[in-house]
C-alpha cells in the first residue's frame, strides 16, 4: 500500500491548480498521468535500446562481415548503411553498444564526443515528465529561479552551466538547504547527467535511475559497488554493555511503535542497537530489534555504522552490521522461531532489511515485521512472504534517494508494503533526516500513518520485560595487549591475596634518571655479601632512579619510584661485563639493577613487591608527569623531586632489564620484557631534589651524594607494556 500524504498548507500548489480553483482535484490524476506517462516513454527508450543493441550485433556478426568481403559491391554498402544506422543523428545516435574490442572504442569514442544515442534521448524525456510530476507537489521549485537554473542546464546537457547553477544555488541558499531544495529530483537530475554526459563508465547506472532497477554503481562516475564495499571490512563483533542511568529512565517501558523509535533515537549513533522483549496482549513474548542509523563523520574503523558501512549495506545483503546483529541476537538470546520484529533508521532500516530478506535468517525466526524510517530500501524484498513491511520517508531527506527511488520515481518495486511518502515542514538537510525530526513528523504532519503503523504492530504493545543494548563493531577487538601480553600466567601468593604473574603492564609511561656515583657508596647500598658489587665505569658506579607512571595493569594502577644500582655478573664479574650484556638477550644477561630503594603509591603494589620481587618498598603519595617534554616527580613521604626539561632526544631499542631483589638469604632474578618507544635523551636539563633523609629512599639518595645532582642522561617511554617475572631464586 502506498501513501502520499498532502503537503502542509506551506506546500500547497497556488494558481490554476491551487485549493481554490475548481482544477484542484484534477492535480493528483494529472500527476499520475504524468508518471505514467514516464513509464511508457522510457518503455519506449528501452525497445530503442534493444533495437540498437541488436543491430550492433549484426554489424559485429563475423557472418555479416564476411558477407561483405565476399561480395564487396553490395556488402560493403550494407555494412556502412548499418553503421550510419548505429552512429548518425537521423539513425540511433551514438548507439553502438559492444561489450568489448573495437567496436566498444568506437561506441564510447562517440560518447566522448558528446552524440547522444536515441535511446538515451528517449529516456530522458522521460525523466523530465518525471520531474514535472514532483513539481505538482512542490511548487516551490517551480518559484526558485535558481533551482529552474540548474535543471534546465541539467536537462539541456550544458556541463558548464550546470556547475556554474549548482555552485550559485549552493551560494545563494547554502549547503544543507541547497541538498534539502533538490532532494525531491536529485535522482532524475542524476540519471539525466549520467546518460547526457560525456562519461560512459556511468551509462548503466543512469538507466538504472531512469527505469527503476536496482544501483550497481555510484551514477557520478560509475564506480562499481563492489569496489566501494571493499572498504567496509570486518567480521562483525557485538559486546553487551549497559546503558548509563540518564538513558535508562528515558527508555519506553511499553512497546509501540512510536516507543520503539524513542528507544533508537536514545542511542543516538555510536555504535550501539537494543534488543527488548515485548510481553503482547496475547501474553506471547515477542523480540524488538532496534537499530540506529549512521555515525556522521568519517569512516571509523571501529564501528560498522559509518558512511563505508552504509554504503556496503545499501548494495549488499551481507555487511559489519548485519554480522554484528546476528551476534547480538545470538547473545541475547532469542530462541529459534520466536517472533521478531525489526525496526531501523537509516543505515539501521537498510541491516535489518538485509536480514530480513535473509532465507537464513527467515527460517531460524519468524520475521513478523520490519519498519525502515529514512531508509533506501526499495530494491530489497523480505524472503518471508508474511512479513509485514513499512517504509518511512521524507520527500526532503537525501538519504532514502541513494538507491535511486525517489520522489519522482514512476515505479513502485513493492506495492504491497505500507509506504508513506510526505512531504514535512522540516527542509533542511541534515535536520530532515533526524530521527527525531520523523518521529515529531508521526505525531503531528502525518499522525494517521504513526497510528497504522501502530496497529500493525499490535501484537507488540505490551509490557517491556528485558532490555539489553549491544555495542557493535567491525571486527572484535584482540586481548588488552595482544600479542605481547598473551602470556601464560600462574598464581602467587601475596599478603594482599593472589597475583598473577607474570605481572602485566598494559599502558605505561617510565622514566630512567642516570646518574654516575661513587663505587663505595653504591656498594654500601647492596647486601652484605662479598659476591655482589656494582659494575664499574672508569671509577664510578651507575645508580638509575626509575620512575613509572602504571596507567593500566593487572594488579591496578599505581605509580613508582624505585632507586637502583647496576652490578655485576654474580658469579664470574667481569670489567666489560655491562658493555657486552647490551650485545645479549635478556635471558642470557649477566648484569643487572639490584633494587635498593622502591616508593609506591598503592598497598597491593608493596605487597607484590615485597612478596613476589623481594623489594622492600614504602607507601607514599606520589605525583608523576611524564607525558610532556618536561618532567616532574614529586614523593611526598621521601620529600623527592625530579623535575625540569628534557631536551632532544633520540630513539633507541627497547630496553629489557633484569632486576634483583632479596628474600632472607636467597637472591631473586626478575626479567622484565619492556615494548614501547623509548627515547635516550643525552643531555636533560633536569635536577634532582631530596629532603630530610627520615625516608629510606631518600637517606639512601643522599648517601649516595645525589641531592642537587643532575643525571648524565634521561630514558623516556611515554607509552608501553610491560611484564615483570616473578622471582626466580638464586642458590646465594
Amino acid at each position: 500500500m502506498a501513501e502520499h500524504p498532502p503537503a502542509d498548507a506551506s506546500q500547497t500548489p497556488d494558481g490554476p491548480d491551487g485549493p481554490d480553483s475548481p482544477d484542484a482535484h484534477s492535480a493528483v490524476p494529472a500527476r499520475e498521468l504524468l508518471r505514467q506517462c514516464a513509464r511508457d516513454v522510457v518503455a519506449v527508450a528501452e525497445g530503442v535500446r534493444a533495437v540498437s543493441a541488436r543491430t550492433t550485433a549484426v554489424l559485429l556478426n563475423e557472418e555479416f562481415r564476411a558477407s561483405a568481403r565476399r561480395r564487396p559491391r553490395t556488402g560493403m554498402p550494407a555494412q556502412w548503411a548499418t553503421l550510419r544506422v548505429l552512429m548518425s543523428k537521423q539513425g540511433l545516435g551514438s548507439a553502438l553498444t559492444a561489450e568489448r574490442g573495437a567496436g566498444r572504442l568506437l561506441g564510447q569514442g562517440g560518447e566522448i564526443l558528446g552524440r547522444e544515442s536515441l535511446a538515451a534521448l528517449i529516456a530522458v524525456t522521460s525523466l523530465r515528465l518525471r520531474i514535472n510530476a514532483v513539481l505538482l507537489d512542490h511548487p516551490e521549485l517551480v518559484r526558485d529561479a535558481g533551482m529552474r537554473r540548474v535543471v534546465d542546464a541539467v536537462t539541456a546537457d550544458r556541463d558548464l552551466a550546470s556547475l556554474r547553477a549548482l555552485r550559485a544555488l549552493f551560494k545563494s541558499r547554502g549547503a544543507q538547504q541547497a541538498l534539502s531544495v533538490l532532494a525531491p529530483i536529485t535522482a532524475e537530475l542524476l540519471a539525466i547527467r549520467a546518460l547526457l554526459d560525456e562519461d560512459p563508465m556511468n551509462d548503466e547506472t543512469g538507466w538504472a535511475l531512469a527505469t527503476g532497477r536496482e544501483l550497481s554503481a555510484d551514477p557520478l562516475k560509475g564506480i562499481r559497488a563492489s569496489h566501494l564495499c571493499e572498504l567496509d571490512r570486518g567480521e562483525g563483533a557485538a559486546d553487551p554493555v549497559e546503558l548509563t542511568a540518564q538513558e535508562l529512565p528515558r527508555l519506553s517501558a511499553r512497546g509501540s511503535f512510536l516507543g520503539f523509535l524513542r528507544n533508537i533515537d536514545l542511542l543516538s549513533t555510536d555504535g550501539r542497537i537494543l534488543i527488548q522483549d515485548v510481553r503482547g496482549p496475547d501474553g506471547t513474548v515477542r523480540h524488538v530489534v532496534h537499530a540506529p542509523g549512521m555515525a556522521p563523520g568519517r569512516p571509523r574503523n571501529d564501528s560498522p555504522q559509518d558512511f563505508v558501512g552504509a554504503w556496503r549495506n545499501l548494495f549488499m545483503a551481507d555487511s559489519p552490521y548485519t554480522r554484528s546483529i546476528l551476534q547480538a541476537i545470538d547473545h541475547y538470546g532469542i530462541p529459534g522461531g520466536a517472533d521478531v520484529a525489526l525496526i531501523g533508521h537509516s543505515e539501521g532500516g537498510i541491516a535489518v532489511m538485509n536480514l530480513a530478506q535473509s532465507e537464513e535468517f527467515s527460517r531460524t525466526y519468524r520475521v513478523t515485521h520490519v519498519v525502515a524510517v529514512g531508509s533506501p530500501v526499495d530494491h530489497k524484498k523480505p524472503a518471508d512472504p508474511r512479513t509485514w513491511a513499512a517504509t518511512i520517508t521524507n520527500q526532503h531527506d537525501i538519504v532514502p534517494i541513494l538507491d535511486g527511488r525517489a520522489a519522482g520515481s514512476a515505479f513502485d518495486p513493492h506495492p504491497d508494503w505500507y509506504e508513506v511518502d510526505y512531504i514535512g515542514p522540516t527542509h533542511e538537510f541534515p535536520l530532515s533526516h533526524m530521527l527525531g525530526t520523523y518521529i515529531h513528523d508521526l505525531e503531528t504532519v502525518i499522525a494517521d500513518a504513526a497510528l497504522h503503523v501502530d496497529e500493525a504492530l499490535a501484537p507488540y504493545r505490551g509490557e517491556v520485560l528485558r532490555t539489553q543494548s549491544y555495542q557493535l563493531k567491525d571486527r572484535a577487538n584482540p586481548p588488552l595487549g595482544y600479542p605481547f601480553l598473551a602470556v601464560p600466567t600462574a598464581p602467587v601468593a601475596t599478603s594482599a591475596g593472589p597475583v598473577d604473574t607474570p605481572v602485566r603492564y598494559y599502558d605505561s609511561t617510565a622514566a630512567h634518571a642516570f646518574f654516575p656515583v661513587d663505587a663505595e657508596a653504591a656498594r654500601s647500598l647492596l647486601p652484605d655479601v662479598t659476591w655482589m658489587m656494582p659494575a664499574r665505569l672508569g671509577r664510578r658506579a651507575l645508580a638509575v632512579l626509575s620512575v613509572y607512571e602504571h596507567r593500566c595493569t593487572t594488579i591496578g594502577p599505581y605509580s613508582e619510584i624505585g632507586l637502583s644500582v647496576i652490578v655485576n655478573d654474580l658469579w664470574r664479574p667481569h670489567p666489560y661485563d655491562l658493555a657486552l650484556d647490551l650485545t645479549r638477550s635478556m635471558d642470557l644477561r649477566r648484569t643487572g639493577r639490584y633494587v635498593v630503594g622502591l616508593a609506591v603509591s598503592t598497598e597491593e603494589a608493596r605487597a607484590v613487591a615485597a612478596d613476589i620481587w623481594g623489594q622492600q618498598a614504602s607507601v607514599s603519595s606520589l605525583d608523576v608527569d611524564l607525558l610532556g617534554r618536561n618532567i616532574s616527580v614529586g614523593a611526598a613521604g621521601p620529600g623527592i623531586r625530579l623535575a625540569g626539561e628534557l631536551g632532544p632526544a633520540i630513539r633507541c631499542p627497547d630496553a629489557d632489564w633484569v632486576l634483583y631483589g632479596r628474600r632472607g638469604d636467597r637472591t631473586l632474578r626478575i626479567q622484565v620484557r619492556n615494548h614501547g618507544r623509548p627515547r635516550v635523551h643525552p643531555a636533560p636539563r633536569v635536577r634532582l631534589r631530596v629532603g630530610t633523609p627520615a625516608h629510606p629512599l631518600a637517606e639512601q639518595l643522599h648517601r649516595l651524594g645525589l641531592d642537587s645532582a643532575r643525571p648524565r642522561s634521561v630514558l623516556t617511554c611515554h607509552d608501553f607494556m610491560a611484564r615483570r617475572s616473578a622471582g626466580a631464586e638464586l642458590p646465594r
